[in-house]
């Protein structure tokens, strides 16, 4: 019969697991209580750090319904539990990886499926959403910028046609010409009337 503290561990890691945008496996051997706590602190709220058992995690992770990380499951094991950004808890992890030896990651868990090492450091090679966000922003601005250009183009190339245009008639006596035909037009209007009376 399985221990009480057992089952509520299992499935407290598994409700963890559920939570969770994404999770990363590490093995923590030779890390201190005052070296765990840093990486917690430098994870911030976006995460939660435990370390557990690794037969508790395999039940956790199959009632959780996650399948890919029982290869990861060997030695002493600590998963990060992301439910924030996980570019963001991914830098840490890694960050702190590489000032601290006693922490390796083995790779993780996110939309469906396990993730290498290699995926788990490109997650952390990636930008983080605000900054995304900010750049699409200054592109779309930018886009826009483009756009009103574009749409107030034909209208000053008309300004500018028709200016070249009147110039043109100017040097080769366009104004008398137009002049000329206005008459020419109102004895038109007039013989029309003429015509219909007879």
């Amino acid at each position: 019969m399985a221990r009480p503290d057992k089952v509520t561990a299992v499935a407290e890691i598994a409700d963890k697991f559920r939570g969770a945008s994404a999770s990363v496996v590490t093995e923590y051997r030779g890390l201190t209580m005052s070296q765990l706590t840093a990486l917690r602190v430098s994870l911030g709220d976006g995460a939660t750090y435990r370390v557990a058992k690794n037969t508790l995690v395999k039940r956790a992770a199959d009632d959780a319904g996650v399948n890919g990380l029982e290869q990861l499951l060997v030695g002493p094991t600590a998963i990060a539990f992301i439910t924030g950004e996980p570019v963001d808890a991914a830098k840490a992890l890694r960050d702190f990886a590489k000032a601290n030896q006693g922490l390796v990651i083995k790779g993780g868990y996110m939309d469906g499926r396990a993730l290498t090492v290699t995926e788990v450091n490109q997650l952390a090679d990636l930008e983080s959403r605000e900054v995304l966000l900010a750049k699409l922003a200054g592109a779309m601005k930018a886009n826009l910028s483009k756009a009103a250009g574009l749409f107030a183009a034909p209208a000053s190339q008309v300004a500018r046609l028709a200016q070249a245009l009147a110039d043109k008639r100017a040097e080769e006596g366009g104004p008398a010409a137009v002049d000329t035909a206005a008459p020419e037009a109102a004895a038109d209007t007039t013989e029309a009337p003429a015509d219909a009376e007879s």
